[in-house]
């Protein structure tokens, strides 16, 4: 038994060299004697494609038009673009600004500061694209979501905010008989 445990240990140490884990390799932008120009960057050859989808969009990647934030979405608003962003609000953005967009999510119920309503008249007159830009960079207290949520999904959440706000201020007189009805029953 001992001669054998013996060469088991013996095999697996003459198996376990650094070299594997010490490689020679550069750092970005560090000096290099291997190449002549004495750089380890190197050029991408010629003909070299980008991986994924080129961001060649600038509406849907930035919210902007000449580099001026849009009211225009980059994609129709259907009704399952408005499902998607619903979900994707109630996921992401109500623990924070509430499922109504009102500012009181559940973290201002556990002492958190509230955020900004929705439905103040400085957020309703902001462009799409604002919007798009806060999702994607934060603003304030509120981080980037761009590791989280998707440039599509951004303008799907996007459209539900908009469709929020129009449900929360709607004029008295657009509303159908049966609706001024119920608003007055409730006393709102």
């Amino acid at each position: 038994m001992r001669p054998a445990l013996i060469i088991a240990i013996a095999v697996l140490c003459w198996g376990c060299h650094l070299d594997m884990h010490d490689q020679a390799k550069y750092k970005p932008l560090s000096d290099s004697e291997f190449y002549a120009d004495g750089s380890a960057g190197r050029s991408l050859p010629e003909g070299t494609v980008a991986r994924g989808h080129p961001r060649t969009d600038e509406l849907l990647f930035t919210g902007k038009i000449g580099g001026t934030f849009s009211n225009i979405f980059p994609f129709p608003v259907t009704e399952t673009v408005l499902n998607r962003g619903q979900d994707r609000y109630n996921t992401f953005c109500s623990p924070c600004h509430g499922r109504t967009g009102d500012g009181n999510g559940m973290i201002v119920e556990r002492g958190f500061p509230k955020p900004r309503s929705y439905h103040n008249d400085t957020l309703r007159a902001e462009p799409a694209g604002y919007y798009f830009d806060v999702i994607t960079n934060g603003l304030g207290r509120m981080y980037s979501y761009a590791a989280s949520v998707s440039v599509k999904d951004r303008w799907a959440i996007i459209a539900y905010i908009r469709a929020l706000q129009l449900s929360q201020n709607v004029p008295y007189t657009r509303l159908s008989a049966n609706e001024q009805r119920r608003v007055s029953e409730s006393g709102q």
